[in-house]
């Protein structure tokens, strides 16, 4: 006899666990399915080597939304967030560096040694981004209005948005503008002079992103990195205490608090239809599971063209489906090594402030373009562009016997580039670690344990399509109503009782967690419906 639930939830990401514990806590009883071994979907922490927490996927946290931590009351369950000050460390190579972190005047020292105008600049810049951020920060908890078609209870939804908009200065209505419509760097041109800044805040337009700085659009990817507060500071990320699955945890224990039910190597096969209505999912191993409701935390390719039977959708809706850009570009690599690394730009008698934050490995325009240039071609990069994060550095529970934890988020790596990933791979973490040993000479020779994944591997372990780390690239014609495709942005589906909950989905990729919170907000309000 097949079990029934009132909601299952493909998938343990993060965001199908926020749906899970606000279903569960409304009184729904859940079950969560994940394919792997382990909780957490790309916010996760694995035991590698022998003991060594490693965050294997995402590896940073800043834009957590703060609803979801008080609504949850994470803190109690084990979340806690470690900030990282100084956030932001970029050496050079004439053996200068640009260190930034939370404190006005300590940045405004660190960019004079480069310009006294970028250095007077950077406030009213990191001002203007903050008014932005806090018009932004509820529409990431509210449902995207319908469009292009629309109704009468969508009105109010866009007068709200209007209103708020034009609350906003007009400088910063023009700031808007630019973001949606620039590339990263002519917007950081228009505030900036020195090249080491603007080739510092570039990255966050380009992080899992298959363009360089100065393509239309990279301003938007920009913005969506410096929205998050989870550290008291617009801008400035932490780290999990005991790595990015304890998030994922924290989480999943007031889902099982409320009484949730999460499988394990659960792999859903298909997702079960009756009279034009899901009915239930039916698991690898032939195990049915009977639903009123399934929210589907994979991204909305793998859920609509792989999960699905033949024929339950529009075929005007497949095509905008299949439409869909997921574009990869991303490539990881985990690391332990038996000492930090010394860079050639600070003595070690200065200590180790500057390993707190992300380490940029790329000192110029130059260089990121050269980097993408090698990417266009279809391959990986000669020299890439390297972010390095040593978690162990505010995180002593990471590794069982003092060793670091090095985690290296590279760009730009195609899904398939000439030749394959088998001919690629270990040329392209040999050139990884050659950039590094640039900056910090013998870093490559403290290398104890390592692991390197390319965008096919985020696609074989954790069913990213494509391996784009967003669930769909993070354009205009991609974002709010636009997400997953135009007419349906609110979390619904064309078939009954099938939602999505997952980063394909407003507000888009990043620990976020209101997708899953939203898409739950839906469940119930239809689910409150008469039949």
């Amino acid at each position: 006899m097949a079990q029934r639930f009132d909601a299952v939830v493909i998938g343990a990401g993060h965001n199908g666990l926020v749906a899970a514990a606000h279903l569960a806590k409304a009184g729904l009883k859940v079950c969560v399915l994940e394919r792997r071994s382990v909780i957490g979907g790309c916010c996760v922490t694995e035991n590698l080597w022998g003991g060594y927490k490693v965050s294997v996927a995402a590896y940073v946290c800043g834009l957590l939304h703060p609803k979801i931590v008080n609504d949850l009351q994470l803190h109690r369950h084990g979340f806690e967030i470690l900030k990282r000050d100084p956030s932001s460390f970029t050496p050079l190579p004439d053996d200068r560096y640009l260190l930034l972190g939370s404190d006005e005047k300590f940045n405004a020292e660190q960019i004079a040694k480069f310009s006294r105008k970028d250095a007077e600049a950077f406030a009213r810049y990191e001002a203007a981004m903050d008014r932005l951020s806090a018009f932004f920060e509820p529409l990431l908890v509210q449902i995207p209005p319908r469009f292009p078609e629309f109704s009468p209870s969508d009105l109010p939804a866009y007068c709200r948005l209007l209103t708020s908009f034009l609350r906003l200065p007009t400088s910063e209505r023009l700031l808007f503008s630019q973001l949606l419509t620039a590339s990263a760097w002519d917007v950081l041109s228009e505030w900036f002079e020195s090249e080491p800044l603007k080739v510092t805040l570039a990255t966050d337009g380009v992080i899992g992103t298959a363009l360089p700085p100065t393509a239309p659009t990279t301003a938007l990817v920009l913005f969506h990195h410096v929205m998050g507060s989870i550290t008291g500071k617009r801008g400035v990320w932490g780290y999990v205490r005991g790595g990015m699955g304890a998030l994922s945890e924290a989480i999943a224990n007031v889902a099982r608090q409320n009484g949730a039910t999460i499988l394990t190597d659960a792999e859903v096969k298909q997702i079960l239809v009756c009279n034009d209505a899901v009915a239930g999912v039916v698991l690898a191993n032939g195990t049915e599971i009977e639903s009123r409701v399934v929210l589907s935390d994979a991204d909305p390719k793998r859920t609509f063209l792989r999960l699905l039977p033949a024929n339950v959708l529009p075929e005007e809706f497949v095509r905008k489906v299949q439409r869909i850009k997921m574009s990869a570009s991303s490539f990881k690599v985990n690391l332990v090594v038996d000492g930090l690394p010394e860079f050639r730009c600070i003595k070690s008698r200065d200590g180790r402030a500057h390993l707190r934050g992300t380490i940029h490995l790329c000192p110029s325009l130059e260089f990121m373009e050269g980097a993408y240039s090698d990417y266009a071609r279809n391959e990986p990069s000669e020299r890439p562009m390297v972010e390095m994060c040593i978690p162990t550095v505010l995180d002593e529970t990471l590794s069982p016997d003092g060793k670091h934890i090095v985690s290296l988020f590279v760009q730009y790596a195609p899904y398939e580039p000439v030749g394959g990933w088998k001919r690629w791979k270990d040329e392209f973490v040999k050139r990884i670690l050659a950039v590094i040993d640039e900056f910090a000479p013998g870093f490559s020779s403290r290398v104890v344990h390592l692991q390197a994944m390319s965008p096919q591997d985020f696609e074989a372990e954790f069913a990213l399509t494509g391996g784009n780390i967003f669930h769909g690239d993070m354009t205009p014609d991609q974002i709010f109503f636009f997400r997953p495709v135009a007419g349906w942005a609110q979390y619904r589906t064309p078939l009954r009782g099938l939602y999505l909950c997952g980063a394909g989905t407003h507000p888009g990729g990043g620990i976020i967690g209101t997708a899953g919170h939203n898409a739950a907000m839906v469940v119930l309000k239809d689910l409150r419906k008469p039949r």
